[in-house]
């Protein structure tokens, strides 16, 4: 590979790439880390495996276009933001990630 530069729109596909990997990951669904590892799919630890895999990937793709001053928020919702910034991928981003009301909401009604 050679000096070519590398444009925000490969970016932009990269982390809508990764994005629907953490979210196919999420909701169980095929992936092609399934691919990579057919045998996993036997084992219990696979599906946080296959999660944590493709949460790191997102992470990645966001600390590139942080580096590189591409914006990225937009292709998520606020609350997502907030969890990619914290970094973290806790429980309450598996069991939130979708989720499009507001928490405070909910635990009040």
């Amino acid at each position: 590979m050679g000096n070519e530069q590398v444009s925000e729109a490969f970016f932009m596909k990269k982390l809508n790439d990764a994005k629907v990997h953490f979210e196919r990951a999420l909701d169980c669904k095929h992936t092609e880390f399934d691919d990579l590892y057919p045998y996993m799919i036997e084992h219990p630890q696979f599906f946080w495996y296959k999660r944590y895999v493709a949460w790191s990937e997102l992470l990645t793709i966001v600390k590139l276009c942080d580096e590189l001053g591409y914006e990225w928020n937009s292709h998520f919702t606020p609350h997502q933001v907030s969890y990619v910034r914290n970094r973290v991928m806790s429980s309450k981003v598996l069991d939130y990630w979708f989720e499009t009301n507001d928490l405070k909401k909910h635990v009040e009604q």
